[in-house]
């Protein structure tokens, strides 16, 4: 065992699977020689070859036709995407090729394919490279989208999306790579990747986030807690599937609902989450659910940041709310 950042825990994951399973290869800019922008790829060129760690041209639409193709023969891709602002180039291939080849063929061939992109702000980037635009990707019929938030999540979830079948859009909150640590046991035992993760218990409010915004919410939850007030924190890891059988069983025991996001508000995916509990259970609530969101604009230049990213301080006013004023 051994303690890890998030960033290092992606790359024990690849180092894993590329050891035991030869179908699985690596592509993108500069995975190669210079282990990617982020470094998430240190090392394995050296340790598995150039025909199996592939530096791509600057072409990301290229990067995903390349992958599906791959996918389709035999192999296990994991392209790496520099940052989630430059995926819409390969937006034709992922929404009309990865997601419907299963469906296409009847079966046939599936797509067993994995698009690796940092995502996020927070770290004082242009607007393209502070992208949280997973909601565009879970819309898609046929795509997963997994997001971790631990070292430990990177690793099980990384290798269930490489063993997966089906195309996984795996989205890597980069304001916490480097930051977050935790032990993680190289063991090769995945995740599920149709669940949520219960990372707190509480009785009085249910708090569902996911990526980064973990880290303000257990703050806000411990800050909470010694004014009397007990938030249970799911991380919802899965943004599609949505795991809502845990968030339904939370909230009949806490009867209200906070879900926190760092993506803009409108067709969020906490929106799909409020939709959703308010069909399957209403009659559980004591409050009406509430977001805490980023706010409807481009991500703003490094000065401006701060006004767009949500602090501990915005969670507990909004769980505060709930709380005490609905009784």
């Amino acid at each position: 065992m051994a303690e890890l950042t998030l960033l290092e825990a992606v790359n024990l994951a690849l180092h894993h699977e590329m050891a035991h399973d030869p179908n699985v290869v690596v592509l993108g800019e500069d995975v190669g020689d210079n282990g990617g922008v982020f470094r998430a790829t240190v090392g394995l060129k050296e340790k598995y070859g150039c025909k199996r760690v592939i530096d791509s041209p600057l072409a990301e639409a290229l990067i995903a036709g390349v992958t599906v193709g791959m996918a389709t023969q035999g192999l296990r891709p994991v392209a790496e995407f520099q940052f989630q602002g430059f995926v819409f180039p390969a937006m034709e291939h992922l929404m009309c090729h990865a997601a419907r080849l299963r469906n296409r063929t009847r079966g046939r061939l599936t797509c067993p394919a994995v698009f690796r992109a940092p995502f996020g702000g927070g770290i004082h980037a242009p607007e393209h490279h502070s992208e949280s635009v997973e909601a565009l990707f879970a819309h898609i019929p046929g795509i997963k989208v997994v997001i971790p938030s631990s070292p430990q999540r990177a690793y099980g979830l990384l290798l269930a999306a490489i063993r997966s079948n089906d195309p996984i859009m795996f989205f890597e909150p980069k304001r916490i790579y480097r930051t977050v640590k935790s032990d993680v046991i190289d063991d090769g035992t995945a995740l599920p990747l149709d669940s949520c993760f219960t990372l707190r218990k509480g009785r009085d409010l249910t708090l569902v986030t996911w990526g980064a915004c973990v880290v303000e919410s257990l703050q806000a939850a411990s800050t909470l807690s010694k004014q009397g007030i007990e938030v249970e924190v799911l991380d919802l890891a899965s943004i599609k599937p949505i795991d809502m059988a845990s968030i339904v069983a939370s909230i009949e025991k806490t009867n209200r609902l906070l879900v926190v996001h760092e993506a803009c508000q409108t067709c969020g995916v906490g929106a799909e989450i409020l939709a959703r509990v308010s069909e399957q259970a209403m009659c559980l609530l004591k409050a009406p659910p509430k977001r805490v969101t980023g706010t409807d604009t481009i991500m703003p230049y490094y000065r401006n940041e701060d006004y767009f990213m949500i602090q501990e301080e915005d969670i507990v006013i909004a769980a505060k709310e709930l709380v005490e004023g609905w009784k």
